[in-house]
């Protein structure tokens, strides 16, 4: 984005040397029809990832080296390997992956959380992927381990990483798209306060085909 400002008018300079010279000040210039970003850029990366709580003494946590183990857990998971892209077969791919979920909070192209129990037991997974901070927006990411399902600890970390999306970083719209055929997706959602859309047709490639999409919202002002 660019923008244009104008010049000060030459100043009138007196016959006499001796006399000041004082320049005219530049009118502050607008640009028609220039947009401005919704969230200014560097916002993440001048900033550390927060630790966000959640009701009941749990927490959101940047994830750390010493849960490569969950990651690996997690990808031997029928529901999770059908439903997200989680190809992780070792400890160092595992490490991997969590490097470049550091590296791309800096780069401001995705936030990424464990969902940790009272004590930090990692189980689960939450937070943003596709950021557009120019255009505020992003798409949510989760997936919570067999163990940690059932309770409503996916519906509170997506109501809580939210909150901090739209009141703490400034997004307008957060969307979260799932699988027609994943009907458990669509009443979190529900829950989580994402108004159903609408349905993008062949939207996503999974192992077994191409899915249609529910697509889900929240912006400004709907919590």
């Amino acid at each position: 984005m660019t923008s244009h400002s104008s010049q000060p008018a030459a100043a009138s300079v007196a016959a006499s040397v001796t006399e000041p010279v004082t320049a005219a000040a530049a009118e502050p210039v607008t640009v028609p029809g220039v947009v401005p970003a919704v969230v200014t850029a560097g916002r993440m990366a001048r900033s550390a990832q927060p630790v966000l709580d959640l009701p009941g003494g749990g927490e959101l946590r940047p994830w750390r080296r010493s849960d490569a183990e969950v990651l690996l857990t997690a990808a031997q998971d029928p529901a999770i390997r059908h439903w997200n892209r989680l190809l992780v077969a070792t400890t160092e791919e595992a490490h991997q992956r969590i490097e470049r979920m550091h590296r791309r909070w800096q780069d401001e192209r995705s936030a990424l959380w464990a969902i940790a129990r009272p004590g930090g037991e990692a189980v689960g997974l939450i937070g943003w992927g596709d950021i557009d901070l120019g255009g505020g927006s992003a798409e949510i990411l989760y997936w919570v381990l067999p163990a940690a399902r059932g309770g409503g600890v996916a519906v509170e970390a997506i109501r809580r990483v939210s909150r901090w999306a739209l009141d703490d970083l400034g997004l307008h719209r957060l969307r979260l798209c799932h699988s027609v055929a994943n009907p458990a997706s669509c009443r979190v959602a529900a829950k989580a306060g994402f108004s159903l859309e609408g349905t993008m047709r062949s939207a996503l490639l999974h192992a077994d085909g191409w899915h249609d999409e529910h697509l889900h919202a929240l912006v400004q002002g709907d919590i």
